[in-house]
């Protein structure tokens, strides 16, 4: 035959390892189209010919696999040499990486109904996977997603599987992760060095209910886990950890998640999307132990997200402790010898197998608030899915952002899309910072990135800071943009939601911790007037010297000791803490010795914290304080519309007047509860006041709430009903403390934006 006119089309997103080839085929067969379809570096292209191209081309986007993200849909014609007389799947083909990378999808319904089914050849298989869910991300080591690609090409097909692989017409066609019993990756127990005969999940599930402490190997890592209900276990795994109070994470199936949490239809389609996360949700019914959540009014739960964990859970019976495998603030160990290593002394057996994990990835984290869901950690089964650029930036260059020193991640810009990694930890830890520089070769060889601008932290001091110096340097033609914190977490907001390159100033709102200002002190409770090229500080917290410096960080009782003696209430200081010599932290602070300024909002929770008792001493981890006294003051609402007063004078929201006020409810016998929740309303009416002059004034044309206290529902509700009626931007897909750090970076590199902000 000779040569015959159709269409060349190529459709771009998340369209690789989702069952999208076999999807072309099957619609190219039910619409009568011939030609061919294949995987390349840049998403799925397909040679077309047929009468009906246009409805083909429509239902690619709109008919698409569950897991597939389709972002665009391109087609140019196109002339074959001869004219194909069937429609094909043929082989990948290579080229430069602009493609979306699917991420690790938990257990479909179809393939956990076969791990249950005595009758079925994968029957308590727990690798079973389709093009439907199983690992991805995890798995993959380079573009394009192919067997060969990945992990998995330790494993030879047998026939069976490779008859499943070979067949359009199945759910496993292409399915990269394809394994059975025969062929496939094996699971054992290992105790005191030894692999134990018999069913190893049996077994792990017997040793469980005699309160045992098992590392569990699972997608992107070990998890440490007990039975959930044994106080003693749950106690004793947190001595072996070194982990005092720190919430833990839990794994239940939906019954066992409704009779210990609140958990209505909006937190099940949470719970049960493919990316399976911990969700965090307001504990009801039935108590847990105190140990697994102390102080703490909500629990952290999810779903099994492998058929290994299904059967465990299954085969136990109850819900289970299912905590990160490390020792707290290092990586999450991925590698069998390095389990065998590093967690030893936590645990009394190994669940394990002998599939490699080539990323490492913790479990993300997730809440639901009254103004919808929001992502806290970005980790499995969200990455490495990408965000589009907004409007304005579609011509923007390559940029590499690096992100904070903590709560690290970074962030690649490429073809109208930024791609925000995966959690990699604070990098005061060796270990995470060794992680942090992993990703970066990791994600720039992925996805043939080649970064023309560099951006980081406006603080020399940072790790991620001082690693982007020195990745510019190496480029000659690479620039390095510095970037103000707190402006960086406003355009993380901004870009979030879509707010173009021309679409004028935003006033944020950014209540945060610590980021180095532009006039040398250390700032975190801004209003900010500005877009992504620059900004000016409209307003912000009355700063007191943040006294010990780092320090003040892990003991609030010095930032109360700041913030009383600020609002002339150092005699009460005195009696509150008694017991410490409080005049050389008072001279520091009054000569600037490494007491330096700060109008840190996330200190000034810890100073409340403190003065309510709730951390007297150090705190086990960070955000403690704050998230008890969230926790308190959810315990009374009705106090929520009686705000503690700030002075508003001039551009400096004191809360001297705050502490006054809780000084005389303390002496008059008011409940903790109520001063909690009293605090919190009179720190988001003193943000959102001016906040909302701004918008009515016309100096700016929407709000943005964004940094790392915005992941306190009761605030961000409180922020949302006082600023009503308003344009708000708020954070859901990108975390709003500094993991979300980097988009904002990289957005103001792109508009040329950065410097110091004067």
């Amino acid at each position: 035959m000779g040569a015959a006119s159709g269409r060349r089309i190529r459709v771009r997103g998340q369209v690789q390892g989702v069952g999208f080839r076999p999807f072309v085929w099957d619609l190219a067969r039910r619409m009568e189209i011939t030609g061919d379809v294949r995987n390349d570096a840049e998403g799925v292209l397909i040679h077309a010919a047929g009468p009906a191209l246009d409805a083909f081309e429509r239902a690619l986007a709109t008919e698409a696999p569950p897991l597939a993200e389709v972002q665009a849909v391109e087609s140019a014609p196109h002339v074959f040499d001869c004219a194909p007389e069937r429609f094909e799947i043929v082989a990948s083909a290579g080229g430069t990486a602009d493609t979306g990378v699917t991420p690790d999808a938990a257990t479909c319904p179809a393939c956990l109904a076969e791990i249950r089914d005595p009758a079925e050849r994968r029957h308590g298989y727990a690798f079973t996977n389709c093009t439907h869910c199983g690992p991805r991300f995890t798995i993959l080591d380079r573009l394009p997603y192919d067997r060969a690609k990945t992990s998995m090409r330790a494993f030879a097909m047998c026939p069976a599987c490779r008859a499943e692989y070979e067949n359009p017409a199945d759910r496993r066609f292409h399915a990269q992760p394809i394994a059975c019993p025969t062929c496939g990756p094996r699971l054992w127990l290992e105790v005191d060095g030894a692999e134990q005969p018999g069913d190893p999940i049996a077994q792990a599930a017997e040793m469980l209910r005699a309160g045992a402490i098992l590392a569990v190997k699972g997608l992107g890592g070990f998890h440490l886990a007990c039975d959930a209900l044994n106080g003693a276990a749950v106690q004793r795994l947190r001595e072996r950890k070194r982990r005092p109070a720190k919430p833990f994470a839990l794994m239940g199936d939906l019954d066992m998640i409704r009779t210990h949490a609140d958990a209505g239809p909006e937190a099940e389609a949470r719970l049960t999307d493919p990316a399976a996360p911990i969700l965090l949700l307001t504990a009801r019914g039935a108590a847990l132990p105190e140990a697994v959540a102390p102080g703490q009014d909500t629990l952290g739960w999810m779903l099994p997200s492998t058929p290994l964990h299904h059967l465990l859970l299954d085969a136990f019976g109850g819900p289970l402790v299912m905590t990160s495998g490390n020792l707290s603030g290092q990586p999450q160990v991925i590698g069998n010898d390095e389990a065998r290593a590093k967690l030893a002394p936590f645990v009394d057996g190994f669940l394990m197998h002998d599939r490699d994990i080539l990323r490492r990835l913790d479990d993300s984290v997730e809440r639901l608030t009254p103004q919808g869901p929001m992502i806290l950690r970005r980790a499995r089964g969200r990455v490495p899915g990408t965000l589009p650029l907004p409007p304005g930036f579609e011509d923007a260059p390559q940029v590499l952002a690096f992100g904070g020193q903590l709560k690290s991640a970074i962030c690649l810009t490429k073809s109208g899309r930024a791609l925000l990694s995966h959690h990699l930890g604070d990098l005061d830890d060796r270990l995470c910072y060794d992680e942090f520089r992993k990703a970066d070769a990791d994600y720039a060889g992925l996805f043939d990135h080649r970064p023309q601008i560099f951006a980081c932290d406006l603080h020399p001091g940072y790790r991620a800071s001082q690693h982007a110096k020195t990745r510019a340097r190496a480029h000659a033609d690479g620039a390095l943009i510095r970037v103000q914190h707190h402006h960086a977490h406003m355009a993380a907001c901004m870009a979030e939601n879509g707010w173009p390159r021309d679409g004028g100033p935003v006033a944020g709102i950014v209540l945060d911790g610590l980021g180095l200002g532009t006039d040398g002190t250390i700032w975190g409770g801004e209003i900010l007037v500005g877009d992504y090229v620059g900004f000016r500080r409209a307003a912000h917290l009355a700063p007191v010297p943040l006294i010990g410096g780092d320090a003040a960080q892990r003991e609030p009782w010095r930032n109360l000791l700041a913030r009383l003696d600020a609002a002339g209430l150092g005699a009460l200081a005195d009696e509150i803490l008694a017991g410490r010599d409080l005049s050389l932290p008072r001279a520091a602070a009054a000569r600037g010795v490494n007491a330096p300024l700060s109008s840190s909002a996330g200190r000034l929770f810890d100073a409340f914290a403190a003065a309510l008792g709730l951390v007297t001493g150090a705190q086990s981890f960070e955000g403690e304080a704050a998230m008890r006294l969230e926790a308190l003051a959810r315990s009374a609402p009705e106090a929520l519309s009686r705000p503690y007063p700030f002075d508003a004078a001039g551009d400096a929201l004191d809360p001297a007047p705050l502490f006054r006020a809780w000084a005389d409810d303390r002496a008059a016998g008011v409940s903790p509860a109520i001063m909690a929740a009293r605090f919190h309303a009179g720190l988001a009416e003193a943000f959102c006041a001016p906040a909302r002059a701004l918008i009515e004034g016309g100096a700016a044309r929407a709000v943005a709430l964004s940094g790392g206290c915005f992941q306190n529902a009761t605030l961000l509700d409180l922020c949302a009903r006082r600023l009503e009626g308003l344009p708000l931007l708020i954070h859901r897909k990108v975390p709003a403390n500094d993991g979300g750090l980097a988009l904002g970076q990289a957005l103001i590199a792109a508009a040329g934006g950065g410097g110091d902000g004067r």
